[in-house]
């Protein structure tokens, strides 16, 4: 019998194409929205895992209208603490591994080198201190089978995302003025659904160690570099793409200048890193661009 795989958050950008990678995979996977399963509510969790009996859980499910949650942090805090420590309660009660998507805004956002896994969190907004929240249910009541990815700049054919905007806003905009204060690493679905099974996988086998792992691209770049590149695949002229600072999009939430992550921590489960993010996002391209312009 296969091992069952539940997805929470199934409806999103992320779960959609954590569902495809499974697909490939001789596994049974649970297809879990919100409806299916809602996250807060332990008697909803509770029967989800008495029908499914799941091996691995993947927590796609979150909050994360970041602005929103600066006006609404007890409505986000549910969802993304409070969600996370429900998950955690089940899977430890039925030996099942939790794999937690969680993101680069636990971090400050002012450092200079790549965030290492275990460089002391700071977050400066309500999103970042819930998600924050969340990872420490996790890795508190899961210490030998609590496993939290942290993401970042993410971006896919499944959803509304930062590329599928760039790439309407060529199509109307002779100009477009791009932030260029901030760094991270752009990072394609695809890619961190395939590092979260792998991951899965190899946390069965009991060859990953527990704890905290960064899922985001390799490289680095800013909202207006990034931005250049999507023009140049478009096959339209970067140059069209101006540099503004972040005072010129002035936001409820705080965001973070420096978003780089390091990603020492995969060698400990022999999964290697993911790729560059240009690499990536050429070959994320043609998909994007038809979700967009069908």
């Amino acid at each position: 019998m296969s091992a069952v795989w539940l997805v929470t958050g199934a409806a999103g950008m992320l779960g959609q194409d954590v569902l495809a990678r499974l697909a490939g995979e001789d596994v049974t996977a649970v297809a879990a929205d919100r409806a299916a399963v809602d996250i807060t509510d332990p008697e909803s969790v509770r029967a989800a895992f008495e029908e499914h009996r799941p091996a691995v859980v993947v927590n796609c499910a979150a909050w994360t209208a970041v602005d929103d949650a600066e006006s609404q942090e007890d409505a986000a805090l549910r969802v993304n603490g409070t969600g996370p420590a429900v998950l955690a309660e089940a899977c430890r009660e039925h030996g099942a591994v939790l794999l937690q998507v969680s993101t680069d805004y636990v971090f400050a956002g002012d450092g200079e080198k790549p965030y290492a896994e275990d460089d002391p969190t700071g977050p400066r907004s309500a999103y970042g201190r819930t998600k924050l929240a969340g990872e420490q249910a996790v890795l508190s009541t899961l210490p030998e089978t609590g496993y939290v990815v942290r993401t970042a700049w993410l971006y896919g054919a499944g959803g509304g995302n930062f590329v599928r905007t760039m790439i309407k806003l060529e199509g109307v905009k002779d100009t477009l003025d791009v932030v260029d204060d901030q760094r991270g690493q752009p990072t394609w679905t695809v890619d961190l659904a395939d590092r979260l099974v792998r991951l899965g996988q190899a946390a069965l086998a009991g060859g990953a160690p527990a704890g905290v792992y960064h899922g985001t691209s390799g490289g680095e770049t800013t909202w207006f570099g990034f931005t250049r590149e999507i023009f140049r695949l478009l096959g339209t002229d970067p140059e069209r793409v101006r540099p503004t600072t972040s005072e010129a999009f002035v936001r409820p939430a705080p965001r973070p200048a420096f978003s780089v992550l390091g990603h020492d921590r995969w060698a400990a489960a022999g999964i290697e890193p993911v790729r560059d993010w240009r690499a990536a996002l050429a070959e994320a391209f043609p998909a994007l661009l038809a979700a967009e312009r069908p």
